[in-house]
């Protein structure tokens, strides 16, 4: 029997799939966690915008948001929008293993974005805990978390692949 369905299905030779042999963890962060968190922030960036904006800075945030800040906080909780719906939906659409670390190292690369873009508010708040507010703990903390996590999937951490490696020739 070689109908259509079955040939859907079938691995591609020489292709790495994650099948649900994906740990947990990684499926739970990446598939649920991470995704709901990021649409989380989508809303408050959107319809809590004056809170997003005294959460992220109380001493530099307006009374009154500025046309051109509520454009842009639009624009973020769109781009956040994006993320979650990127990770949720494209790592739950395929089992090639390339394309999830594809995905992942992208994320990766946006997570040093993000935290490089807090440098103005100085350097303890990627340090100081004491004084975290909930926006810190989620734009520091849960970054921190999210990239040690795609390190750990990138680096092949619990998913059983062995790391190539390069022959050296004298």
């Amino acid at each position: 029997m070689n109908n259509m369905a079955d040939q859907k299905h079938k691995p591609v030779p020489g292709v790495a799939t994650t099948s649900w042999g994906v740990p947990f963890i990684y499926r739970m962060f990446f598939l649920l966690v991470e995704p709901i968190s990021a649409a989380a922030g989508a809303y408050y960036a959107h319809f809590r915008k004056l809170d997003y904006l005294q959460l992220t800075h109380a001493a530099s945030s307006p009374d009154a948001i500025p046309l051109v800040t509520n454009v842009v906080l639009s624009q973020l909780a769109n781009l956040y929008l994006f993320f979650a719906l990127n990770e949720a939906l494209i790592l739950r659409s395929t089992s090639d293993l390339r394309v999830w670390k594809r995905l992942i190292f992208c994320m990766l690369l946006a997570d040093f974005g993000h935290l490089y873009s807090l440098r103005e508010l100085g350097s303890e708040v990627y340090w100081d805990v004491a004084n975290w507010n909930m926006m810190d703990w989620g734009n520091v903390f849960f970054v921190y978390l999210g990239a040690s996590m795609r390190l750990a999937f990138l680096f092949n951490i619990g998913l059983g692949i062995k790391s190539r490696k390069v022959k050296r020739t004298a």
